[in-house]
Protein backbone atom coordinates (compact mmCIF):
# COMPACT_ATOMS: atom_id res chain seq x y z
CA UNK A 1 0.00 0.00 0.00
CA UNK A 2 1.16 3.51 -0.86
CA UNK A 3 -0.16 6.68 0.77
CA UNK A 4 -0.03 9.68 -1.56
CA UNK A 5 -0.73 13.26 -0.66
CA UNK A 6 -2.84 14.66 -3.49
CA UNK A 7 -3.68 18.25 -4.44
CA UNK A 8 -6.55 19.54 -6.53
CA UNK A 9 -6.40 22.58 -8.82
CA UNK A 10 -7.92 24.66 -5.98
CA UNK A 11 -4.88 23.80 -3.80
CA UNK A 12 -6.79 21.52 -1.43
CA UNK A 13 -4.51 18.78 -0.07
CA UNK A 14 -5.72 15.32 0.94
CA UNK A 15 -4.34 11.81 1.32
CA UNK A 16 -5.41 8.63 -0.43
CA UNK A 17 -4.21 5.02 -0.26
CA UNK A 18 -3.35 3.02 -3.39
CA UNK A 19 -2.36 -0.62 -3.68
CA UNK A 20 0.57 0.39 -5.92
CA UNK A 21 1.74 3.30 -8.09
CA UNK A 22 0.00 1.86 -11.17
CA UNK A 23 -3.37 2.06 -9.40
CA UNK A 24 -2.89 5.83 -8.94
CA UNK A 25 -2.15 6.22 -12.67
CA UNK A 26 -5.18 4.11 -13.66
CA UNK A 27 -7.59 5.93 -11.36
CA UNK A 28 -6.28 9.33 -12.47
CA UNK A 29 -6.59 8.39 -16.16
CA UNK A 30 -10.15 7.10 -15.56
CA UNK A 31 -11.17 10.32 -13.76
CA UNK A 32 -11.89 8.31 -10.63
CA UNK A 33 -10.02 10.68 -8.31
CA UNK A 34 -11.70 13.75 -6.88
CA UNK A 35 -11.07 16.24 -4.10
CA UNK A 36 -13.17 15.39 -1.04
CA UNK A 37 -13.50 19.11 -0.22
CA UNK A 38 -14.68 20.56 -3.54
CA UNK A 39 -15.17 17.58 -5.88
CA UNK A 40 -12.55 18.83 -8.37
CA UNK A 41 -11.33 16.00 -10.62
CA UNK A 42 -8.13 17.83 -11.62
CA UNK A 43 -5.96 16.04 -9.05
CA UNK A 44 -2.20 15.48 -8.97
CA UNK A 45 0.36 14.15 -6.54
CA UNK A 46 1.61 16.80 -4.16
CA UNK A 47 5.28 17.10 -3.29
CA UNK A 48 5.90 15.10 -0.16
CA UNK A 49 8.84 14.25 2.04
CA UNK A 50 9.82 10.60 2.18
CA UNK A 51 9.00 8.71 5.32
CA UNK A 52 12.42 7.55 6.44
CA UNK A 53 12.76 5.51 9.59
CA UNK A 54 15.31 6.33 12.24
CA UNK A 55 18.62 4.59 11.81
CA UNK A 56 20.75 3.28 14.58
CA UNK A 57 23.11 5.88 15.93
CA UNK A 58 26.72 5.64 14.83
CA UNK A 59 29.17 4.41 17.42
CA UNK A 60 30.99 7.12 19.33
CA UNK A 61 34.40 8.02 17.94
CA UNK A 62 37.43 6.59 19.70
CA UNK A 63 38.51 8.86 22.53
CA UNK A 64 41.56 11.03 22.02
CA UNK A 65 44.14 11.53 24.68
CA UNK A 66 42.49 14.84 25.56
CA UNK A 67 45.51 17.12 25.27
CA UNK A 68 45.48 19.96 22.71
CA UNK A 69 48.65 18.76 20.96
CA UNK A 70 47.95 15.05 21.08
CA UNK A 71 49.48 12.35 23.23
CA UNK A 72 52.74 11.90 21.38
CA UNK A 73 51.72 8.59 19.86
CA UNK A 74 50.47 10.17 16.65
CA UNK A 75 52.78 10.32 13.60
CA UNK A 76 52.23 14.09 13.49
CA UNK A 77 53.29 14.54 17.13
CA UNK A 78 55.69 17.39 17.63
CA UNK A 79 54.88 18.93 14.22
CA UNK A 80 52.11 21.23 15.51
Amino acid sequence: MILYTLRCSHDHHFEEWFSNSAEYDTRKDDGALSCPECGDKEVAKAIMAPNVGKSRSAPAPAPSCGTPMGCGGCPMAGQH
